[in-house]
This record gives C-alpha cells, structure tokens and sequence, in this order.
C-alpha cells in the first residue's frame, strides 16, 4: 500500500475513485458533474449528473440524474446476468426505490479488485483504473422488513460508458429509464 498522509481509510479512498469514475465519464460525454454537499448526502445524492443541450426530446435542452455512488472491493456473485450486490441501510435503499422526485436517482456501484495495489496505475502513457462501474434505477424495487439493508441486482450490461451515460440521459428526458426487475 502507498504511504498515506492524509490518513485516509481505504473506504475514503474508494470514495474517491468511484467519484474520479464517474468524472471521468460524465467528462467525456460532456456532461456537468456536481458533488454533492453535505445536504445532498442526507437525501442519499453523492453527485448530480446535468447535460445541457440536444437530447432526444422536442423542447428539453436540460436534464439532470441525482447518483448514489458506491465502491467496494467485495466481488460479486452474477446470477441471470446481474450483479449481486448487499445495498447496506434501507434508508438509502428506499430513497432510491422510491419515486419522490421530477429527478431520477441512479445507484452506481464501482467494483475495483481486491488488491489496493491493482486499483490504480499511473505512467507517462495512460492512466489506467482497473474494473469498472455499473448503474441500475431503483425505482420500483420491493419493500423490504429489514433494517441492515437488501441485495440488489444490476444488470452486467449497465457498464458504465460515456455512451451509455449519454443513452441514460435520453431515457431520462423521455422519463423511459428502465425500472428495477427482481431476479
């Protein structure tokens, strides 16, 4: 592991490089990307996501996603095409489920490799972070009569891409972002 200064846990530096992710794909889409304040936090919003411009709408030149941001280095079983992963806190995963706001909530889950050594490489070349984010609405998804939280399962599909963070944006505009389905 790298000398740590700053005396940050390993969870902060996840933190980070699920938010650095996500930068780094909503700049390439050209798309805005907000961290989200202390505020934000308490309403389960990590980032907000805006694009100005075209989109595939007649009149709307601005839409906005609210993202719950994880990372975890936990790696996940696939069943049926899905990630498994344990959403920690119903409070989180019913802010999420539920649709209480205009502005879509989107869970991002980053999965880096075990191995903090792996995360991240750096050279004169490229800049490389291994694995990659995956995205699911959670809209929809049932209740649940437990407090630790629920397993919630993300399509592999749902990469995380410039492309398909453009693609989002326009089912977002059109209100047509796939709603979460059970197993």
């Amino acid at each position: 592991m790298y000398p740590n200064e700053l005396n940050m846990t390993s969870q902060n530096i996840e933190s980070e490089l699920s938010y650095a992710y996500l930068h780094a794909v909503c700049s390439k889409a050209g798309l805005s990307c907000k961290q989200g304040d202390r505020h934000d936090d308490g309403a389960g919003i990590d980032a907000e996501i805006i694009y100005r411009g075209e989109l595939q709408h007649p009149y709307i030149r601005e839409i906005q996603l609210n993202i719950q941001l994880i990372a975890t280095t936990i790696q996940p079983a696939i069943l049926n095409g899905r990630f498994s992963y344990f959403l920690q806190g119903i409070k989180r995963y019913d802010k999420l489920r539920t649709k209480d706001s205009y502005i879509d909530k989107i869970l991002v889950v980053l999965f880096l490799p075990e191995n903090p050594d792996e995360w991240l490489k750096c050279s004169a070349d490229e800049l490389v972070m291994k694995n990659a984010a995956y995205w699911v609405n959670l809209y929809g998804a049932p209740s649940v009569d437990t407090a630790t939280g629920t397993t919630v399962y993300i399509p592999t599909s749902n990469i995380l891409t410039p492309e398909a963070l453009t693609n989002l944006v326009n089912l977002a505009v059109k209100k047509n972002i796939p709603p979460y389905t059970t197993l």
